[in-house]
């Protein structure tokens, strides 16, 4: 007479977070003014950008979001204590931060992004570098993070 089988034990598998790979990272222009501001960043982005300085891999902020700042500045949304020019600068200073160009590759790719990209023409310079460039986009955007939902770029909340 056969024995019969027991079954074994079913215990779920463990989940374990994916190991973060250093990445480079793009500073949307909202997470660019946080930083230099002191406002506090989410622990998610902060540590993203930790990764990517600790890897020498680059925290990167678009020449569009010079031109971002500027027009936010003329228009009185924003206060900033230094010159738009003198501030981009400053940016630019700070360790690990480097330019991302807005060169005609990317703002031509703007104008192709696949799916449902952001209607605002710096969004889209700013998803294209991104997608271009294969950095994680640091952003409170609404419409960027949908599109990172969508799968087209890798976003992460500051």
């Amino acid at each position: 007479m056969p024995r019969p089988v027991q079954p074994k034990p079913i215990y779920p598998k463990p989940i374990y977070p994916k190991s973060v790979q250093p990445q480079p990272v793009l500073l949307d222009t909202c997470a660019a003014i946080w930083l230099m501001s002191g406002d506090p960043l989410t622990p998610a982005s902060r540590s993203v950008i930790r990764s990517a300085r600790a890897a020498n891999c680059g925290v990167y902020v678009s020449a569009i979001t010079a031109w971002e700042l500027g027009t936010l500045a003329s228009k009185g949304r924003i206060q900033l204590t230094l010159p738009p020019d003198v501030w981009f600068e400053t940016l630019l200073s700070l360790p690990g931060i480097r330019l991302a160009e807005a060169t005609p590759k990317i703002l031509l790719a703007s104008t192709e992004l696949p799916g449902t990209p952001p209607s605002d023409p710096a969004d889209r310079i700013i998803a294209a570098t991104a997608r271009l460039h294969g950095h994680r986009l640091i952003t409170r955007d609404s419409k960027l993070l949908a599109y990172a939902a969508e799968g087209h770029i890798q976003a992460t909340t500051c």
